[in-house]
């Protein structure tokens, strides 16, 4: 199994000019999609990656820049949903005369149909990463079209990717799969006449690039001396886009789908402040820092005073970084535990805590604890998404079903099943968005975008259960 939610960049200049530095910026920006390594790749040498966030190689950055000099370059950072976190599992790969970076999750069907059930692939090994890209080179070599090996690929395989690609030929290759469950957006820049695809625009905006538009579901961009070319290797199928990239994991600057992610994040909480209109609360806070905008609409909705009652210490090793991508639960209660509640704010004051998601729990249990100790008389918390039932087969880290705070032995409903979370985190009082109130809030037909994790049922990725 290919198992990624990262962030991917592809660049080519075509007045030749070296696009390394701006590929290095965009993945910058891309840092909020993968902490874990990040690398590039040129043609015709072997790619370089790095372990840690992309600045943390700053002093290297004018080396790499000369020492990779090159009208096109691919790029990406990494956040792990399964497989260690080393410099093995780093991307870019090469294979041959091809280099990929890949963002989702590709597998099986057999293989995804038995994980269903509840348990939790492992790879065997570190070249497990490599199955899909060796695959398409295999059938490249066969057919020597890009598009048909992709279209055979996705026949063979089930699950979510978006793939850069950058052969020795200097060409740049752009792929996003027939669903569209991953973002992936195409742009330019004047300063070189460069064509840049990514993963998001805020990798666009970062490189002084403008937006043109998001690669379609199915499509296929191949960027190279000639020009950009489009072709479709899939036939149109309906979409299922990522509901939860439009609650935490874009960048809020972000566009997708031609929905702006900050002013939707802020619809959606208005959106649960209609359905949770909570009229007696003192103060409404977020959970720092993808949870805000939806807090602001939260508020504004009601004319409830909103205000900062959590912060993130950013000085501390690991308190600027994401907790829900770290892949060790350890790093996650370290970045948590430096989220400091101010006293003066909270003390004695029924405070409404806007979180963007409820998965295994731990955060919310030690939020909720340290607003008790810091003198909250009444703690509500609302979450933007519904409720993470089931494990994620498309990229995200949604762990095996016991590994959820929603998980059971009993059969309950789901009121019951929200009753047991909110007692085993400490809310006074605990509600979830529902998945009409999403989309409808973000602005898309919610048989558009992808609810696996909330519903189980999981044919969007072409696995249908007996």
């Amino acid at each position: 199994m290919v198992r990624e939610n990262c962030g991917v960049v592809g660049i080519f200049s075509m007045a030749g000019s070296n696009v390394v530095p701006l590929a290095i910026d965009a993945l910058r920006a891309l840092q909020h999609r993968g902490q874990e390594a990040w690398g590039i790749a040129v043609p015709k040498k072997e790619p370089l990656r790095r372990m840690g966030l992309v600045s943390s190689s700053s002093s290297e950055f004018r080396s790499i820049s000369e020492e990779y000099d090159s009208p096109c370059v691919i790029g990406h950072v990494r956040y792990s949903t399964i497989g260690r976190s080393n410099l093995e599992n780093a991307q870019p790969l090469r294979v041959r005369d091809l280099c990929v970076a890949h963002n989702g999750t590709m597998s099986s069907s057999d293989e995804i149909k038995n994980m269903v059930g509840g348990c939790t692939f492992t790879p065997n090994m570190a070249s497990d990463t490599l199955m899909a890209a060796r695959r398409l080179v295999s059938l490249m070599s066969e057919r020597a079209g890009m598009a048909d090996a992709l279209n055979i690929l996705q026949n063979e395989m089930a699950g979510s990717y978006c793939f850069t690609f950058i052969s020795d030929d200097d060409s740049v290759y752009a792929a996003r799969d027939r669903r569209g469950f991953r973002p992936m957006v195409l742009g330019h820049k004047k300063g070189g006449n460069s064509h840049i695809v990514a993963s998001e625009s805020a990798a666009l905006s970062a490189v002084g690039a403008t937006l043109i538009r998001d690669v379609s579901p199915g499509e296929l961009l191949r960027i190279n001396a000639d020009g950009l070319y489009s072709e479709m290797f899939s036939k149109k199928e309906t979409p299922a886009h990522c509901s939860f990239e439009f609650t935490y994991f874009a960048h809020p600057s972000s566009r997708m789908e031609g929905i702006n992610i900050y002013v939707a994040r802020k619809q959606i909480g208005r959106g649960l402040a209609k359905k949770f209109p909570i009229r007696d609360a003192d103060l409404v806070i977020p959970v720092p820092d993808s949870a805000r905008p939806a807090a602001l609409g939260y508020a504004q909705e009601l004319s409830i005073p909103f205000d900062e009652g959590l912060l993130k210490d950013r000085y501390s090793k690991k308190g600027p970084l994401r907790s829900f991508i770290e892949p060790e639960q350890s790093d996650r209660v370290e970045i948590n535990r430096w989220i400091i509640p101010i006293r003066e704010i909270i003390q004695d004051r029924h405070v409404v805590v806007i979180d963007d998601s409820l998965v295994r729990g731990t955060s919310s249990r030690s939020i909720i604890e340290s607003l008790r100790n810091a003198g909250a008389r009444k703690i509500s918390m609302l979450i933007t998404y519904p409720p993470v039932m089931f494990p994620c087969y498309a990229g995200i880290d949604f762990p095996s079903r016991n590994e959820l705070a929603t998980y059971t032995d009993d059969k309950k409903s789901t009121p019951e099943v929200i009753e047991m979370v909110r007692q085993d985190i400490g809310a006074d009082f605990l509600g979830y968005n529902d998945a009409e109130t999403l989309a409808r809030s973000v602005g898309m037909p919610k048989d558009s975008m992808c609810f696996t994790c909330h519903t189980g049922d999981y044919s969007t990725l072409n696995v249908y259960q007996d």
